[in-house]
């Protein structure tokens, strides 16, 4: 059988991004809850259905591009993928390397997918230095200069604050994250107050970090928004130069073809 298509898989502590990737055609993304894949059956069986949704056959499946920050989850996914895909599993960095110096003082230490976001920015943008937001379970700020990732700045997640407040606070409801076409006003509702103070206050601290980490950085440093909640917020924050929601898909995508071509 000719091996054609490529899955793209960020995984993350909540939930697992996977990327469809046909021979012709874009790429189709899916999210799934990282917790009820606890056997490399259940992982093979929901990857196999969701190829064959997007008419792509399991066993031709070239391999599994992964970034990975749930060490404890990467034997399931080999076992998974060579069961029902019948490939490898590539990780990066490992796997694929990344065309970036790693500049952390212990370069071990960082997530593979804040290293892939970093340098899916510099492949897709030219620009002396980046700025990379991710909007996840953290909210992370990535630094690049030229080649070189810097490291940056871990914070709050906007879901996992939101969940926070109103688990340990009983008379605060679950904010529904809806950005207000109307712009930032004062909540005359608590339900209002925490939307309000969470949206704006998530767009506040995108656009004061960045301003204060671009004094850091080369002149005309490009700043890329990703992660689920990116778009949301992009109309609210001044901050972004650009948004793309699959970024790191993409750095699978190009790290794989970079190996593909160096092979």
């Amino acid at each position: 059988m000719t091996r054609s298509g490529l899955l793209l898989l960020d995984v993350g502590n909540t939930t697992i991004k996977l990327g469809v990737l046909p021979p012709q055609g874009s790429m189709a993304a899916y999210s799934l809850p990282t917790q009820h894949f606890a056997t490399s059956d259940a992982l093979g069986l929901q990857v196999a259905e969701i190829c064959r949704r997007e008419g792509l056959v399991p066993e031709a499946v070239e391999a599994w591009a992964v970034s990975s920050v749930v060490p404890q989850l990467e034997p399931t996914l080999v076992a998974a993928a060579e069961r029902y895909c019948r490939c490898p599993v590539l990780f990066a960095p490992t796997d694929l390397p990344l065309s970036l110096n790693n500049r952390y003082e212990r370069p071990q230490e960082v997530g593979a997918d804040r290293l892939v976001t970093a340098y899916a920015a510099t492949r897709l943008y030219d620009a002396p230095g980046f700025i990379v937001i991710d909007f996840g379970t953290a909210t992370t700020f990535d630094c690049v200069a030229g080649k070189d990732y810097l490291g940056g700045l871990i914070c709050p997640g906007i879901l996992s604050s939101a969940s926070a407040l109103s688990s340990r606070t009983a008379k605060l409801p679950q904010a529904t994250l809806r950005v207000d076409p109307t712009g930032l006003h004062v909540g005359r509702s608590t339900s209002a107050s925490l939307n309000q103070g969470l949206v704006y206050g998530f767009a506040a601290m995108a656009e004061g970090l960045v301003e204060r980490l671009k004094l850091l950085l080369p002149a005309n440093s490009l700043v890329v928004a990703t992660g689920g909640f990116a778009g949301r917020l992009a109309p609210v924050c001044r901050a972004f130069d650009h948004v793309r929601p699959d970024l790191l898909l993409e750095g699978l995508r190009l790290a794989y073809q970079d190996r593909q071509a160096g092979a």
